[in-house]
């Protein structure tokens, strides 16, 4: 059986069904400025992507929308906790997974979310005992796809990458994980956008269905 020693999760879209609401703050944070966008480009503004990079691609497309990363920052997270308020974002699976899993591992968040932000998130998902840290936009960089992030996990748990597995919802979080070297579990869930997953190592419907038996022979 493949073995591994520490789980590396992603937040938003993985344990938190965030994504979606961060792409529907972010499109109105710029439309607050006049700037808009439809549905199909705002989540390809957004989607699987950490808060620097969404910012600059903001940026290009639209220069005088925002001064700095503060100040939109400041009016998507106005827009993202009034969304919040509306509904239960957890996902239950996936947490009852990191739960578990941190009863005999290491488990870490790695998210493009800012550190503050994770912090919250953190708190809201009640699961602030099962983390040995967490790293975020602040502690890294570039963002996904590129492999920083999960690379700066292995040396912060002084473990080799191939001995990580990391839990990605997005094509770009698991481009990172396989460019760091590390065994990539995907979530792909109903009624989220689309993103291609065929890197990753296997892909579940729903983090419940995951058990570790299930990678026997898939890497020794």
């Amino acid at each position: 059986m493949a073995v591994f020693e520490a789980f590396l999760f992603d937040l938003d879209g993985t344990l938190m069904d965030s994504e979606v609401i961060y792409v529907e703050a972010v499109k109105r944070a710029l439309a607050d400025q006049g700037c808009h966008l439809n549905q199909a480009q705002s989540v390809e503004l957004v989607y699987g992507k950490g808060w620097k990079d969404i910012f600059l691609e903001a940026r290009v497309r639209f220069p005088t929308a925002y001064a700095d990363i503060e100040s939109m920052g400041a009016v998507v997270r106005k827009h993202f906790d009034e969304l919040k308020a509306e509904r239960d974002i957890r996902i239950p699976g996936s947490v009852n997974l990191l739960r578990d899993l941190a009863r005999r591992h290491p488990v870490a968040i790695v998210s493009g979310s800012l550190r503050r932000e994770i912090a919250e998130a953190v708190e809201y998902l009640e699961i602030s005992s099962c983390l040995d840290f967490y790293l975020g936009a602040d502690d890294y960089f570039p963002g996904k796809p590129d492999p920083a992030c999960f690379q700066a996990a292995a040396t912060k748990l002084e473990l080799p990458p191939e001995t990580c597995l990391v839990f990605e919802d997005s094509s770009a979080g698991v481009v990172a994980a396989k460019r760091a070297g590390m065994f990539c579990v995907a979530l792909r869930r109903d009624g989220v956008p689309e993103q291609d997953l065929t890197a990753a190592d296997a892909v579940y419907g729903d983090l419940s269905e995951f058990k570790l038996d299930d990678l026997e022979g898939v890497r020794s």
